[in-house]
């Protein structure tokens, strides 16, 4: 089991940064891959970035960067340049592959984290 906690969301203006951060607990976190979807009022949960036990990782969105520390069991994704569109609910997963696109093939979710950005 893994439990799955965001944090770090908020209101923020455009073209500002914010980092969330996901705590993770449970012995088999360091063997799994970590990712971020997002999702928007009205539309599907959105892969946004993943990244592998080993640290290998994948951005679709150019001005995100995900990282994680083993040691502290968290991973963050770091939020730059950001745009009106980025408002979402923001969740963290764990799952068997860091580069899986799709919600279903992952076995834990934390409760998610709003990010609102404002004009």
């Amino acid at each position: 089991q893994v439990q799955l906690v965001e944090s770090g969301g908020g209101l923020v203006q455009a073209g500002g940064s914010l980092r969330l951060s996901c705590a993770a607990s449970g012995r088999t976190f360091s063997t799994y891959a970590m990712a971020w979807f997002r999702q928007a009022p009205g539309e599907e949960r959105e892969f946004v970035a993943g990244i592998s036990w080993s640290g290998t990782s994948i951005s679709v969105k150019g001005r995100f960067t995900i990282s994680r520390d083993s040691a502290k069991n968290t991973v963050y994704l770091q939020m730059n340049s950001l745009l009106l569109e980025d408002t979402a609910v923001y969740y963290c997963a764990a799952g068997p592959r860091f580069d899986a696109a799709r919600a279903e093939q992952y076995d834990y979710w934390g409760q998610g984290t709003q990010v609102t950005v404002s004009s």
